[in-house]
Formats: C-alpha cells, structure tokens, sequence
C-alpha cells in the first residue's frame, strides 16, 4: 500500500470539509438560514440522479455527480460569488483558478489532474454533463429562492431580467428542467413582487 497517496488523499478530504463553512445567498426552504456549499452540492448530486432523465442528451450520470460535488471546492479559498454581484464577478475566475490549483494539489498527482479537469470542463459547460450540471447549479437555487417565498430575491432586489440573463444557457442542459424552473418558480415569484418586474 502506497501510505503517502493514502495521506494525500486524506489531507484533501480533510481539507474539503471547509466546504461546509462557505455560506451562499440562497436560503433553505423554511427561510430560518442560508445553505452552505456543501449542503448545495449535496442537493445537486441527488437531483443528478433523480432527473437525470429530462437531460437534453444521454448523460454519463457518475461524471456530472462528480463534477456536482468538486465545482464549488474552489470556494474554500475564492468565497462564494453571489450571482447578482457585478464586482465579485470580475475576479471569480483568476481567485477561483488559484485556490483550484492548491486544493487539487494536495491530491496525487493522478487524482488531482482527473478532478482538475472535471472542474475546468463544468466551468467550460461544452459538454453534454457539464452543460446539465450548470443546468442544475441553476435551478435549484430557484426552486429554494421559490420555497422560500421569494426571501433572497427581495432582500437583493433582483430583477427578472438578470435572472433571464444569469439563465440563457440553462436550458442547454435541459429544456424540461429549464422550463419547470421558470414557469413554477419564477415567474409566480414576478406575480407576487419577490422578483422585480423590469
């Protein structure tokens, strides 16, 4: 047995467990408090296997579970970027490639690539998983924005026009999830004011 991989991977697993401290903007569904990122790659890695189905194309479902659970482990270092945040959005990329580059470094150097690479394609949304994983990273934020009365939404005055450009990839991944998201989260939040009609 190669004890120093064992160690490697166990000083990264150890690592990632910080993942639970990155707050997000999006509230749970009883609005009492904000999920973390650890709790958001969980939900999505479940929805991965329950709606794998309405994927536009046939999907390898392990890789975009994978690619669920590592694409936010950057934030351990980078912070989570609110959607709506202009400024932060400016220098996501180059903070967010630094910390990849540590963190995956403290992997074998076989695990780090593999994982490196499943990050950089979901960032890269060209393949058929990573285009329904960033289909997913966007729709369960509107369905917990939904089950929380529109909490998050109101309180950053967002606009229905910044969700709509935020989403105009979205149903790249899938049209039926995309369509779902906007037709029973979205737009009854627009009707009740949570999102501010432009």
């Amino acid at each position: 047995m190669d004890m120093e991989r064992l160690k490697k991977q166990f000083e990264f697993i150890k690592e990632i467990d910080k993942e639970k401290f990155i707050g997000r903007q999006t509230y749970l569904t009883d609005a009492k408090r904000k999920e973390n990122d650890a709790e958001h790659a969980w939900h999505m890695a479940i929805m991965a296997v329950l709606l794998s189905e309405y994927a536009n194309e046939e999907i390898d479902v392990l890789k975009t579970i994978t690619m669920l659970l590592i694409h936010d482990i950057v934030e351990i270092d980078a912070g989570d970027t609110y959607a709506y945040d202009e400024a932060g959005l400016e220098t996501q990329r180059e903070r967010e490639e630094k910390a990849a580059d540590r963190i995956f470094g403290l992997l074998p150097k076989d695990q780090e690539k593999k994982f490196r690479e499943l990050w950089e394609e979901f960032e890269a949304r060209e393949t058929k998983e990573a285009k329904f994983a960033r289909t997913l990273d966007n729709v369960q934020p509107t369905m917990l924005n939904a089950a929380s009365d529109g909490k998050a939404w109101s309180e950053h005055g967002v606009h229905i026009s910044q969700i709509l450009k935020r989403n105009e990839r979205t149903k790249e991944g899938s049209e039926i999830l995309w369509n779902y998201a906007r037709e029973n989260f979205i737009e009854p939040n627009v009707k009740k004011g949570r999102i501010k009609n432009d």
